[in-house]
């Protein structure tokens, strides 16, 4: 007579539970482990100062930069922190102001470099200088000539209106336009001569703050010795 086994189907099913959770978590594990290379060793320092080693990506570093080691100790890569938006919102504007700075200065660089082929010596900024003012100063000679032509040409019109001092409103209308002429052409020339003024202040100033570039680029000025040794 047979003896049925009542208890087998269960034990089946137990061993059919083990292996399916057996595999599920090697499959996780898979999963887990895809990206990581065989080996590597993952390295950081904590907000506490601690170095920390894992064999996959430390998650108390991600706000910090991590390393990736091979097994002999040499670095892999470099990990970059985990940024959140705003954090990189920040990081990508104080990477824009470096490179709008780096511009700037690379920009400088070139101007001096401009400014001392233009200028290779002291004399020769002296020179430059010296003639740019000469020029407004022409202008302005011309601007005073012309008011004292202008001078002698009121002289004529008062001696005009010397019957109608009392009263130059009784002159003759031509006579009396010559004088509002004359007095707005004055007026005329000596605003531009104070604009004149001011230019030769903006000239003076423009080679000021040239000069104070160059100085450092032209070097320490030779002694009295050496330029006379070098004038013989």
């Amino acid at each position: 007579m047979r003896t049925r086994d009542h208890g087998k189907p269960h034990r089946l099913l137990a061993a059919a539970s083990f292996f399916l959770v057996a595999f599920a978590a090697v499959g996780v594990a898979r999963a887990q482990g895809k990206d990581v290379p065989a080996g590597s060793i993952y390295t950081c320092t904590d907000a506490q100062g601690r170095t920390l080693t894992a064999d996959r990506p430390i998650p108390a570093c991600n706000d910090r930069e991590q390393r990736e080691l091979s097994p002999s100790g040499l670095t892999r890569r470099k990990i970059e922190p985990t940024y959140s938006a705003r954090e990189m919102a920040e990081r990508e504007d104080r990477a824009r102001e470096a490179a709008v700075q780096a511009a700037k200065a690379t920009d400088e660089r070139r101007r001096e470099r401009a400014l001392l082929v233009r200028y290779p010596s002291p004399a020769s900024h002296d020179r430059e200088r010296k003639e740019a003012l000469s020029q407004v100063d022409a202008v302005i000679q011309a601007a005073q000539k012309r008011i004292a032509e202008l001078g002698e040409d009121r002289k004529k019109i008062d001696e005009e209106l010397e019957f109608y001092k009392k009263d130059t409103s009784k002159a003759p209308g031509a006579m009396r336009r010559k004088l509002e002429d004359n007095t707005q052409s004055m007026a005329v020339q000596h605003r531009f001569i104070a604009e004149q003024e001011e230019e030769k202040k903006r000239v003076n100033a423009r080679f000021d703050e040239e000069r104070a570039r160059l100085k450092p680029l032209w070097g320490p000025a030779p002694s009295a010795a050496a330029a006379a040794a070098a004038s013989r």
